[in-house]
């Protein structure tokens, strides 16, 4: 029987790939590989790349995700404050494999599913603890500087991640929030109560500000219309007196010389009079008009009986 050479070749190949996978295995970015000879974790590879093993049944690969893993309740937990409200709770969390070497053994191969099923009791056991430390208004408060959302959730990190370290679990907790609170029904209309408080007092507050700011502004600007009409005052009677003085010089000089006086005052009165276009009929025996004497006016003739 003639056998085709392309076939050979082609047996050839894929028996050096086969041989190949049988005595070599490759790590990726994101990946750390544990190898075990005979069931025993012996080395672990986390910088990524090819690397040589004994095949089967004699050394065996496991590949575990560096990456972070997220999860979160899937229900909300009840817990007890310090001062004795049920608050209803949920919480995310990130985690990452940290050593598989440790990590392989404890959850059936290395299995993610298994992990965070364990992390689950964990992670209820510590929010349960920090919020039975905390009152309700470090979680519920219309004043925003007593909320405290960032302590509440370290706190809980750190209870976590403690225990995690205790079991040797080869975990690292990267990150965990507070994803949702709420309150039974028998609470929620006892914590709306309290709100409702705490706004009206906070409203009394404000307005009681307010009206202290308005009575020292309304204060101050008494104050300043005072001593604007007094110096106003203070002027005006100023002012009065030098006019006075200056009267009193000017009647000094009319005693000394009256019919100048009654000159000067005629011109005044005449000057007002005339200041527009005027048609004037007058005595001119009477004054000021008398001074219009001997001068062309348009003298009416006295009437002949």
């Amino acid at each position: 029987m003639k056998r085709n050479p392309l076939t050979l070749v082609i047996a050839g190949f894929l028996l050096i790939v086969f041989i190949a996978l049988l005595f070599f295995g490759q790590v990726r970015q994101s990946t750390v590989v544990v190898v075990t000879t005979f069931g025993k974790a012996t080395r672990t590879i986390d910088q990524p790349g090819w690397y040589a093993k004994l095949p089967w049944p004699i050394q065996q690969s496991y590949v575990f995700d560096q990456r972070v893993q997220n999860f979160e309740d899937d229900k909300f937990d009840q817990s007890l404050t310090a001062d004795n409200y049920n608050l209803l709770s949920m919480v995310y969390v990130g985690w990452k494999i940290n050593n598989a070497t440790n990590f392989f053994p404890k959850f059936a191969n290395g299995s993610i599913a298994e992990a965070e099923k364990q992390l689950k009791p964990l992670l209820r056991s510590a929010k349960n603890s920090v919020v039975g430390g905390h009152p309700l208004a470090d979680f519920v408060s219309t004043d925003e500087k007593q909320l405290k959302f960032g302590t509440i959730e370290q706190e809980i990190l750190k209870r976590v991640q403690d225990q995690v370290n205790q079991k040797n679990w080869g975990i690292e907790i990267e990150f965990l929030g507070i994803k949702k609170l709420g309150f039974p029904d028998s609470v929620t209309q006892a914590v709306f109560k309290r709100m409702t408080s705490e706004r009206a007092v906070l409203s009394s507050a404000t307005q009681a500000e307010g009206e202290s700011e308005a009575s020292k502004i309304r204060t101050a600007a008494d104050s300043k219309s005072t001593e604007i009409v007094n110096s106003a005052s203070a002027a005006a009677t100023h002012i009065k007196a030098e006019g006075q003085a200056e009267a009193a010089k000017s009647f000094a000089v009319f005693e000394e010389n009256p019919q100048l006086a009654n000159f000067l005052l005629s011109l005044d009165a005449m000057e007002l009079a005339l200041k527009d276009r005027t048609t004037l009929i007058f005595d001119q025996h009477s004054e000021p008009f008398n001074l219009f004497q001997g001068y062309s006016t348009n003298l009416l003739n006295p009437v002949k009986k």
